[in-house]
């Protein structure tokens, strides 16, 4: 299993989940993608991404000063 990190910092929605969706397509089934984000509605677009591509949301974690951490399961 792989773990792939996309630093979203700084970046306005929809181009974190734009980006989780990319990177999906290229890791496989199993591997882990973490992703650091300060968007506003990052929490729950990344709920609504797991749902609907039927990924598993291992964590999100709050970092503090909005900064947000998640790591899904592919």
């Amino acid at each position: 299993m792989a773990t792939e990190v996309i630093n979203a910092k700084g970046w306005k929605c929809p181009k974190p989940t734009i980006e989780m969706s990319v990177m999906s397509h290229r890791l496989k089934k199993g591997d882990i993608l973490e992703v650091v984000a300060d968007c506003p509605s990052f929490k729950g677009d990344v709920k609504t991404w797991c749902e609907r591509e039927k990924k598993v949301l291992i964590f999100m974690r709050d970092e503090g000063d909005g900064m947000n951490r998640c790591q899904i399961q592919l």
